[in-house]
């Protein structure tokens, strides 16, 4: 059983890219969807596939990784809102990841979005997790 179903995310596509596989399968929820939209958006990503199953369904993650120098495009992971220490922001109190380079993705009433989308609709949230 799976305590926190989003720091198993990350560190399943963290784990496969130490391991330069090129996809990554994760059990699917709403979230996780979402979280997988979010990093193909922003080019964290090549693709994406959503398969149903008897179960809860699985996606299909193609990671994305430099031609030449074989570094993936995803350089960092981490997650900051946990189950034993949650925490939010407001639309002004969100930090700059990497120096603007990176991204936060957020929780928020109106759904889970970057932090930027964030600002730009003037609601906060629950700060998941940076990646850059």
């Amino acid at each position: 059983m799976v305590t926190d179903p989003i720091a198993d995310f990350l560190t399943r596509i963290r784990n496969a890219q130490l391991a330069s596989h090129r996809i990554v399968e994760v059990p699917a929820s709403n979230l996780k969807k979402r979280l997988t939209e979010i990093l193909y958006e922003k080019g964290y990503i090549l693709k994406y596939k959503f398969e149903e199953d008897s179960k809860q369904g699985l996606i299909k993650i193609a990671l994305k990784y430099d031609p030449q120098t074989k570094q993936p495009a995803i350089h960092s992971l981490e997650r900051v809102s946990r189950p034993g220490l949650r925490r939010y922001a407001k639309p002004a109190d969100f930090r700059r990841v990497k120096n603007g380079l990176g991204i936060a993705i957020v929780s928020t009433s109106k759904g889970v979005m970057t932090d930027k989308e964030a600002q730009a609709q003037h609601v906060g949230g629950e700060v998941l997790c940076h990646i850059y």
